[in-house]
């Protein structure tokens, strides 16, 4: 079957990911975004992809900071809320009814609740007509006791990290599972020794 080339998101389960920011006069905002990915290994870097008009990417333009969270699937009730356009002097949080999580390195709080949060920066804006992508440092990142095992790794199943498939009707929910599968990094190198671990 041959899809239409905006229906990429159809076939590309996405992270559901809350934006949360505060405007130069100190309102507190959410929006949730899934075009977003971390920028290479071992980079502490991550990107996302806004539409031009959205309070998010003013406030980030404006004070320069943003906090990504990462959601369980216990949050889809929350993407509506936090999606539906608002005039800028409302509270999100309080609109949405969501708890706010104090920031260290920032002064735009997370979202209590999440199993993560990324504390960013601006690093970059690359802006176009219709859209801009958005380059975050990540100055903290958090992960909630309970996700991670031993090995730092994140259990899928605790973490129950919220995702998405779009169709032409809207968004369809979903979440991740482990196939128990797993291969080193260096397995890619013919000297079986990878370079970003060995610089450490």
């Amino acid at each position: 079957m041959i899809l239409k080339p905006f229906m990429r998101e159809g076939i590309m389960p996405l992270p559901v990911s809350f934006i949360s920011t505060v405007s130069a006069d100190g309102v507190r905002n959410i929006a949730p975004y899934s075009c977003i990915m971390p920028v290479l290994r071992p980079l502490d870097l991550i990107c996302f992809a806004s539409a031009e008009k959205r309070d998010t990417l003013k406030n980030i333009r404006d004070t320069g900071e943003f906090v990504i969270n990462l959601p369980g699937a216990d949050f889809e009730n929350k993407v509506i809320p936090t999606a539906r356009m608002s005039a800028p002097e409302v509270d999100e949080f309080e609109a949405a009814g969501l708890a706010e999580k104090p920031s260290h390195t920032i002064k735009a709080p997370g979202i209590m609740g999440c199993y993560a949060w990324m504390e960013c920066r601006l690093e970059k804006e690359f802006k176009e007509e219709k859209y801009s992508l958005v380059m975050g440092k990540v100055l903290r990142l958090e992960v909630a006791d309970g996700v991670l095992d031993d090995t730092l790794h994140l259990d899928p199943m605790a973490a129950d990290p919220l995702m998405m498939t779009g169709s032409k009707q809207g968004m369809h929910f979903c979440t991740i599972r482990e196939t128990k599968g797993f291969e080193p990094f260096s397995a890619m190198f013919p000297s079986g020794v990878d370079p970003v671990t060995a610089a450490g």
